[in-house]
Parts: structure tokens; sequence; C-alpha cells
């Protein structure tokens, strides 16, 4: 007669300062792909238009922008037609917007799921950062209408593209694991991401150029600027798809910079905090 013999794991929070598991996120992998699928899938469940408000949002606050900004304030769109100069930046801060805002949200809404079973917690924020592409790549094909309609061709600047979409993930992962984490505990986070977005949104170059920053202040402030990861991206996506002005690496550098900072950190106190999540949840 032989012992059935059973193996047990015991799964024991983690203390301290943890460095990214990236062999067991890969392990989840496929949980992660769930996750994203689904979270895809009730953003736009019994809606009539379906993925079409990926586009209305930019496409109104375009229309907004240049009635406003662009004809009756008259600012500079650096030679750009300034509903092309704003629609251009308006895709990858929407996209930023809307993780940010889902992210800090998610382990509130997904406490249910990870007070019950285990995987790694960090799938939880990052999954609106990763389901939020979709949106974005969306939104991103309408800029090839607008620059037909405008007679403006793409330049080489184009391959530099991807680049501009790590640093624009990277970014938002960061800023949503960090808010995430606090937003659990200190529920008032979640209120003022709401007032902090608009802030963010007129703090970028969204409806100005960058180009006023250098004229008013000079190149030093224009340099330390750039350490706002956003300006970078937004400055960077114009000048690939538009080629009105040379690729901004000194703006791009600066927000590489920031971008590595916020996802490393956030990573980190995302890491150091999981252990309490399950406890104020």
């Amino acid at each position: 007669m032989s012992d059935n013999i059973s193996s047990v794991t015991i799964i024991k929070p983690r203390s301290g300062w943890q460095l990214i598991d990236w062999r067991e996120l890969l392990r989840y992998k496929d949980l992660l792909y769930f996750m994203v699928k689904r979270e895809v899938t009730v953003l736009y469940k019994q809606t009539i238009l379906g993925f079409s408000w990926a586009i209305i949002r930019p496409v109104f606050s375009m229309i907004i922008f240049s009635i406003i900004f662009g004809n009756l304030a008259k600012i500079p769109s650096d030679g750009i037609p300034y509903p092309v100069f704003s629609y251009v930046a308006l895709v990858p801060w929407t996209y930023f917007s809307t993780a940010m805002t889902r992210s800090t949200q998610s382990l509130i809404s997904g406490a249910g799921i990870f007070t019950k079973v285990y995987f790694p917690r960090l799938i939880i924020p990052l999954t609106p950062v990763i389901a939020g592409l979709v949106d974005f790549v969306i939104a991103l094909a309408v800029v090839g209408v607008l620059m037909l309609y405008y007679s403006i061709l793409p330049t080489l600047n184009v391959l530099w593209l991807p680049l501009l979409i790590v640093l624009m993930i990277m970014t938002s992962a960061g800023i949503g694991m960090w808010l995430s984490a606090l937003a659990i505990q200190y529920r008032d986070v979640g209120f003022a991401t709401q007032f902090m977005s608009q802030l963010l949104m007129y703090a970028a170059p969204v409806v100005w150029p960058v180009s006023l920053i250098g004229e008013k202040f000079g190149d030093t402030a224009r340099l330390i600027y750039g350490l706002y990861p956003l300006v970078g991206v937004i400055e960077g996506f114009r000048s690939a798809l538009l080629g009105h002005n040379p690729m901004p690496w000194d703006l791009i550098g600066m927000g590489s910079i920031t971008a590595v900072f916020l996802f490393v950190t956030g990573a980190l106190y995302f890491q150091r905090k999981e252990r309490i999540f399950a406890d104020v949840a």
C-alpha cells in the first residue's frame, strides 16, 4: 500500500522593496490577455456607437479647440493647420488621460477578484494601460485622414513613432501603478485624478506649441519643461507625423528620464504596498 503524497504551495506576502518578477508575469500572460479583452469588451458593451467613441472624443475636442484657441484666441500652431495640429496632440494625450484614470480605479473596482484568488497584482493596473491601445490605434487612424485632407506628407521621422509610443505607455503605466496603489488606501486620490487630468492637459503642449516656452522663457526653461514626459511625446508625434520641425530629441531625452523614473518607482511602490491591498480594499 503506497501513501499518497500531495504538494502544498504556501503563498506569503512579500515585504520590503521588490523588483518586478517578469517571469511570474509571463506565466500569467493568458490571464493578462483575458483581463485586457474583458476590459475592452465591457467598455463598449451595450453601446450603440461602439468603437466609434474612440474617435468621437478627440474629434470633438479638436473642433472645440480649433474654434476657441485656433480662431478666437489665435494661438500659433507652427504653421500647421490648427485642426490637425491639435488632433495629433490629442491622440497620445487622450490615451494617457484615459489610461491614468482607469488604472487609478483598477484596484478598487477589482477588489472582488484579487481578494479571493492569487495572481500578480501588477496585472490589474497594467490592464487598462494595455487595453487603451485599442482606442489609441483607432484614433491614430484619423490622423491619416486629416493629413490627406490638408495634403501633408509623412517624412522618415514617422519611423520613430514606436519609440514615442513606448515612452507614452511607460509614463501611463508608471503613474497608473503609483496612483492605483495610493487610491485603494486613500480614496481621495481617485477623486483628485479627474481634476489632475485637466491640469495636466493644459500644462501639456496640446493646444499650443512648445516653441512658445523657448520664446518667452529661453532654452533652459524649455529643456526643464521637457521633464514632463508628455511634452516630448506630443511634440515628437507632431514632428514624426507632420514633419514641420526636426525631432525634439532634447525634449524626448528629458521626458525619457522621467518616464523611466515613474515606471521603476511606480512598480517598486506598488509591490511594496501589495501586501496591504486585501486589508484595505
